[in-house]
């Protein structure tokens, strides 16, 4: 295979991937994405000890030990447009050699868990519970762009979803993603809640809000409250999840998503105190994570 051209991966002077600002030696192979930059020292205030750092616009990340295993936390921004550059330079610092701009021959994966808030489509899933997502919906369009997403969606799922939302074919076609099975169960717990999440493309219109513009499909939240698909129904939005698990299954990563509940869309109620429930999350991931 002919060299990676450097239009294509950019490598900083520094020997850092373009957008991250990470050198491959600096990241650990466990990862914890956030939305929010500030998030970050939070998570790593847990840390034993903390090895590298940096950050380059919204993506700061530090990478450090807890109970002797390497952590790399990183904050993604907000959306699937992020999480395209985020994957895309996370499997690039492990799986190609910036020496010769090649793919290595073996693969390495990641271990990859966001840790997010959301809002529940259910009426039994409360604020400030704890929501770990066993499919992702996206409506964001992006695995389309990338050859094989069929091999690794729930085309049935996404098949029956469209059929029953009534989906109008000018909106970008959703597609249907799993979490690692691995990592889900390891996540599991009593006290967490599971579901299909949808990764909206957007925090107001896209996930039915309604301001000054309105809707082209004006009851899509009672569509989707509503839907059934087997034993799985749509427990909550967020902005990231169904990229994250398309491309790292496409990549060959392990992927998992777990928010805070912050709001209940069906009942109208909001989080009065979320991030009490952020910290107590953290908490439960790392340990989770470091056994």
């Amino acid at each position: 295979m002919n060299p990676i051209a450097e239009s294509e991966l950019i490598i900083n002077p520094d020997g850092s991937i373009f957008h991250l600002h990470i050198k491959p030696e600096e990241l650990a192979e466990r990862i914890i994405l956030v939305g929010d930059p500030g998030r970050v020292a939070t998570i790593a205030s847990y840390f034993d000890s903390v090895l590298y750092s940096g950050s380059n616009r919204e993506f700061v990340w530090i990478t450090g030990k807890f109970n002797a295993k390497l952590f790399t936390v990183l904050s993604t921004g907000i959306g699937t447009d992020n999480i395209d550059i985020v994957l895309t330079e996370l499997d690039a610092l492990v799986n190609i050699d910036f020496k010769t701009r090649s793919p290595k021959t073996e693969r390495r994966s990641l271990q990859i868990v966001r840790i997010g808030t959301s809002g529940s489509l259910q009426a039994d899933i409360p604020v400030d519970s704890w929501l770990l997502s066993q499919k992702a919906i996206g409506f964001d369009g992006l695995l389309n762009f990338y050859e094989g997403r069929d091999a690794v969606c729930d085309l049935a799922f996404e098949k029956a979803f469209v059929e029953a939302s009534g989906w109008k074919p000018t909106l970008t076609s959703p597609y249907v993603i799993n979490a690692d099975k691995g990592l889900f169960e390891a996540l599991e717990g009593p006290e967490v809640y599971s579901g299909v999440t949808i990764s909206a493309p957007g925090f107001y219109g896209p996930q039915g809000r309604v301001v000054r513009l309105g809707l082209a499909m004006p009851d899509i939240n009672d569509r989707i409250s509503a839907f059934r698909y087997k034993d799985f129904r749509i427990a909550n939005y967020e902005m990231e999840c169904s990229a994250i698990y398309g491309l790292s299954a496409l990549l060959g990563h392990r992927a998992a998503t777990v928010c805070v509940i912050i709001a209940n869309r069906l009942a109208g109620t909001y989080s009065k105190d979320y991030k009490k429930q952020v910290k107590l999350l953290i908490e439960y991931v790392l340990a989770r994570l470091s056994r």
